[in-house]
């Protein structure tokens, strides 16, 4: 009989890799999603399959899934900036409510468990880079504190039934992604840069681009998730690409990749709490997974380059 993983925010950008990862080798994978922030386009290619099954659901209630569960993982959350801004509430709820109806669906099933955490953990952080020993320097008050209070408190409880429970956890401090099924609205800096060029539109830098981030691409994300799945290691592991680029030089990266000439707009006012740096300690993952990133950034921006190319043309 086949494994079975149940994965909560599996139509949303990195679950719906995740599903298909999943289905790959051989697992049945239970998608559960209230949409959200996800798209039924992402998991439009697995609906008709046999071991593929899709629940509409609000993961905040009770979350009832008939039948033997192997592994649970929780990725359903707004994860972009202008996403959990419009969305506060309910991302407070999705990690703490979410997160404790998936632990106890996970802990009625014996099933391990794997957390979708973030860099955003670290806040505007006054260690860099950033490893999993560091704490974090937060502001609970500030408005992008819904979606790192609600990450912070979702590790908390994660921790809290594996000692207490002794539930098989994993925790997965996940960097900056990208890659194909991101939403051209999605908020994030590669997919307003990428819709902006290619309709040529001016690139919108907020504050003087210099502040920075590490992208990694998403078969490299799914990667080292499915390695921690296969682990027993229950404290956090960062996933992502230590290769640190500036905003500026990305946005004329991007530039040069379309082709459009389009110009790069700066000095928009920084978001309240914006990080000025973002680069991730994988020590551990390395260590603890035998993983690292192997997709190279042109590689990969090139790959989703296609992927925006397709879903501008949509629009227009």
């Amino acid at each position: 009989m086949p494994e079975r993983v149940v994965i909560t925010g599996g139509a949303g950008f990195i679950g719906s890799h995740l599903c298909a990862r999943f289905l790959n080798v051989g697992y049945e994978v239970v998608c559960i999603d209230n949409l959200s922030t996800g798209s039924k386009d992402n998991i439009a290619s697995f609906l008709d399959r046999p071991d593929f099954f899709f629940i509409k659901h609000d993961v905040t209630e009770y979350i009832y899934v008939d039948g033997p569960v192997d592994l649970v993982l929780h990725f359903a959350s707004p994860a972009s900036p202008a996403d959990y801004l419009d969305l506060p509430i309910q991302t407070l709820k999705v990690g703490s409510l979410g997160t404790h109806k998936a632990m106890g669906l996970a802990k009625a099933k014996s099933a391990r468990f794997l957390l979708a955490s973030t860099s955003e953990i670290y806040g505007n952080p006054l260690q860099h880079p950033q490893s999993e020993e560091y704490f974090g320097n937060v502001n609970p008050v500030g408005l992008r504190g819904v979606y790192d209070e609600s990450k912070r408190f979702a590790e908390a409880m994660v921790m809290a039934y594996h000692r207490n429970h002794g539930v098989s956890t994993r925790i997965a401090r996940i960097f900056n992604t990208y890659g194909p099924n991101m939403r051209l609205d999605d908020g994030r800096v590669l997919p307003n840069f990428f819709s902006q060029a290619l309709q040529k539109k001016a690139l919108t830098i907020y504050g003087d681009g210099s502040q920075t981030r590490s992208f990694c691409f998403i078969s490299d994300i799914v990667e080292g998730i499915f390695r921690l799945c296969r682990t027993e290691y229950h404290d956090p592991v960062n996933l992502g690409n230590p290769e640190e680029i500036s905003i500026k030089d990305l946005a004329e990266m991007i530039v040069n990749l379309t082709g459009t000439g389009a110009e790069i707009a700066i000095n928009h006012p920084l978001p309240d709490g914006d990080p000025q740096v973002r680069k991730p300690d994988i020590s551990r993952a390395m260590d603890v997974l035998g993983w690292k990133p192997v997709v190279g950034r042109e590689d990969g921006l090139k790959i989703t380059l296609d992927y925006f190319k397709k879903k501008v043309s949509e629009i227009h």
